[in-house]
């Protein structure tokens, strides 16, 4: 039997998955997975590799969660009217996510600020809103002002500043293969962009988190 036939006679057979307690979308994913595994040259019905395309397409369930979720679902009811003028800041806020390009993880942190405009949001709210958008397919770059717009639109603060800095699998493990590369994007918006002085402030708070 040729290596072609061979993947052709794991892709055709039956389907051997303990699917019992997994949603239709997650058993069709399971199915591709497996399908996956025998294309890469393996036998997905060695005993190591049985569960595998059920727990992956339960991982990948987890991982792009953010798909189902929306801003008036992370945000509920925590806004509250408050007359704080100064800068709001939650830093080092862990993220994981996905490159969109080579389904890879990255994963650093996130240091999120604003400046009420006669409202905040629920400090707890932030972190839940990066992790939002970090648990689908990503590039750095969106992800960073995906944030930021999401707290304008929340919020209309007088300015909002986002910094990421981020490790990607994908230039890490493939690739050019650095592995201590680090990239960091930005989005600033109100007077985050237009104040020198806040700029100035918020960028020296959120570098000052590198190690």
């Amino acid at each position: 039997m040729t290596k072609s036939d061979a993947v052709h006679a794991h892709t055709s057979s039956r389907v051997v998955l303990p699917l019992h307690d997994v949603e239709p979308g997650a058993a069709a994913y399971a199915a591709l997975v497996r399908e996956q595994i025998a294309l890469l040259g393996e036998d997905p019905d060695r005993e190591g590799l049985l569960k595998t395309p059920e727990r992956v397409a339960k991982s990948m369930g987890f991982l792009t969660q953010g798909y189902a979720m929306s801003l008036d679902d992370v945000v509920g009811d925590a806004l509250f009217q408050e007359e704080h003028e100064n800068m709001v800041m939650v830093r080092d806020i862990e993220l994981y996510s996905l490159c969109e390009h080579h389904l890879l993880p990255f994963f650093g942190k996130a240091h999120v600020a604003y400046i009420p405009n006669k409202r905040i949001l629920g400090l707890s709210k932030l972190p839940r809103i990066v992790e939002m958008f970090a648990r689908r397919l990503q590039v750095q770059e969106r992800l960073t002002e995906q944030v930021a717009k999401a707290i304008e639109e929340v919020l209309e603060p007088r300015g909002v500043g986002v910094v990421i800095e981020a490790f990607h699998m994908c230039m890490m493990m493939r690739g050019v293969e650095k592995q201590n590369s680090r990239t960091i994007t930005s989005a600033l918006r109100g007077v985050f962009r237009d104040d020198g002085k806040t700029r100035d402030e918020f960028l020296r708070l959120a570098y000052s988190s590198a190690r």
